[in-house]
C-alpha cells in the first residue's frame, strides 16, 4: 500500500508541487471557515434568543451578529447602513470560499496535464526494431502517468463537497440574518 502511494507521486513527476500546493490550500481553507462558520461563532443561541425575544442582548460579544448589533447601536435609525455592514460580514464569512471553486477547476486540469506529459514520455521511449514497446514496460509507464489525474480528482472531489457544504452554511445564515435585522432595525 505504501510503495503504491509513492509511485502515484512519482508517477505526477513535477506536477506533484502544484499539486501538493493545491491541496495544502484546500485543507487549510476546509478547516479554517468550517471553525469561523460554526454556529457560536456567527449566531449564538443566547443572543439569538434574545433578539427574537425583545430582551437586552448579552452574550456571543465576538460573533458576527453581535458585531452587527453593535454597529446598529452605534448607528440607530440607519437601517441601511446596518444592512450594508450586515452584507460586508456576510462578505466577510465568504472569505477563502471561492479559491475552493479554483482548485475544484484546476486540479484536475494540472493532473491532466501530468497524465499527458507522462504519456509522451511513454510513448516517446518506445524503442526497437520493430518499434514495439516492452508491454510490462509500457503498461507499468501508461499506470504512472494515469496517476496525475486522479491525485488532480482526488483533490477536486473534496473541494466540490466542502465547497458546496461551505456556501450552503453561509446562505443559511445570510437567510437567518436577513430575518434578525428587521429585530434589530425596530430595537430602540
Amino acid at each position: 500500500m505504501f510503495f503504491a502511494i509513492i509511485d502515484i507521486i512519482q508517477g505526477a513527476d513535477i506536477l506533484i508541487y502544484p499539486l501538493g500546493l493545491c491541496s495544502v490550500v484546500l485543507v487549510f481553507i476546509l478547516c479554517e471557515r468550517a471553525y469561523a462558520l460554526r454556529r457560536a461563532a456567527v449566531m449564538p443561541d443566547d443572543l439569538v434568543d434574545a433578539l427574537v425575544a425583545g430582551r437586552p442582548t448579552s452574550g456571543g460579544q465576538h460573533s458576527v451578529l453581535a458585531r452587527i448589533i453593535a454597529f446598529a447601536e452605534k448607528h440607530p435609525g440607519d437601517a441601511e447602513a446596518v444592512r450594508a455592514f450586515a452584507r460586508l460580514e456576510l462578505s466577510r464569512m465568504e472569505r477563502g470560499v471561492p479559491y475552493l471553486d479554483v482548485i475544484y477547476a484546476g486540479a484536475p486540469l494540472i493532473g491532466l496535464t501530468g497524465t499527458v506529459w507522462s504519456l509522451i514520455r511513454v510513448f516517446s521511449s518506445v524503442a526497437g526494431a520493430g518499434g514495439l514497446p516492452d508491454p510490462a514496460k509500457f503498461t507499468s509507464g501508461v499506470s504512472l502517468a494515469l496517476s496525475a489525474t486522479l491525485l488532480g480528482l482526488l483533490i477536486a472531489v473534496p473541494a466540490l463537497v466542502g465547497g458546496g457544504i461551505l456556501q450552503r452554511r453561509i446562505e443559511s445564515y445570510a437567510a437567518q440574518l436577513d430575518v434578525l435585522l428587521e429585530r434589530i432595525a425596530r430595537k430602540p
